[in-house]
């Protein structure tokens, strides 16, 4: 009896192999001739295979669906200079500085990446929603470089503790759509957890401008904590999370600090994407 041979490998199967893997070439091969067939601009990000790289595997390869994202990553990031545009570290050391957001050193139990962002540490007279924004950009645009992320995604924390009503104007109905586009389709890294604590009820007013542009998917991924949230966060996040939030090692001054030393030593490539796509 003949044995079955095996079949072509999964797009999960795809992603799990090493960038330099001949398998990768057909899916390669085809989205970047997609792209030069409707004259995708080669800057500020040529389409080389690790660029081309993180779309596949933000789609498990499914080649439509990675096209799709390719073309709106490009359209977002053109319609939206005032985020996009200017990506150096300059832009955004103030919100760093003042401890607005921190990356944990360890990775979840699925193998996320985890963020932290403390609206009570962004002062809205200071910083606009864009350059909040942009900080979200220039993180994303640096994490996404890690194979492992790509593969695994990231999840994010929003400690709501001190919202305002100042911040909320900040929220425009064109600033929703935006945060809405990046977090669905728009960008190359999987989102999949957003966990919100502390949220106070003014809140909810903006998130429910936010909520009609977001997928059922991303909908399923929003867990809201409320004030007493420590254990559950303990439980999607166990033993790596700072002391502020029922960790053990290290503060979020640490990794605060430690995410800010990070942007600025990646200076020179945030500098080379720093311009609008066409």
């Amino acid at each position: 009896m003949e044995e079955a041979r095996p079949g072509p490998p999964t797009g999960l199967q795809l992603s799990a192999l090493p960038d330099h893997s001949p398998l990768l070439q057909p899916s390669l091969a085809e989205l970047r001739c997609r792209a030069q067939a409707v004259g995708a601009s080669p800057a500020p990000l040529p389409l080389t295979d690790s660029f081309l790289l993180r779309f596949l595997r933000a789609r498990d390869f499914d080649l439509d669906l990675a096209w799709r994202l390719l073309k709106n990553y490009y359209k977002w990031r053109a319609e939206c200079p005032e985020i996009s545009a200017d990506l150096h570290p300059s832009s955004v050391l103030g919100l760093l500085k003042a401890g607005y957001l921190g990356v944990l050193r360890a990775r979840d139990p699925t193998g996320s990446k985890v963020l932290i962002y403390r609206i009570a540490h962004w002062d809205p007279k200071v910083f606009t929603a864009y350059d909040v924004f942009r900080l979200s950009l220039i993180t994303s645009e640096l994490l996404v470089q890690d194979v492992e992320t790509q593969r695994n995604g990231i999840k994010a924390v929003f400690d709501l503790e001190g919202w305002h009503f100042s911040h909320a104007f900040q929220i425009t109905p064109s600033v929703a759509k935006k945060i809405a586009a990046v977090l669905t389709d728009s960008f190359p890294l999987k989102v999949r957890g957003i966990h919100l604590i502390n949220e106070p009820i003014i809140f909810h007013a903006v998130f429910s401008m936010i909520k009609p542009f977001l997928t059922e998917k991303i909908k399923d991924r929003i867990h809201m904590h409320g004030t007493n949230y420590k254990q559950r966060l303990l439980q999607h996040f166990p033993n790596i999370l700072p002391l502020e939030y029922g960790g053990e090692e290290f503060s979020m001054k640490d990794i605060c600090q430690e995410w800010t030393d990070f942007v600025m030593k990646s200076e020179n490539y945030l500098s080379s994407i720093s311009q609008t796509v066409q």
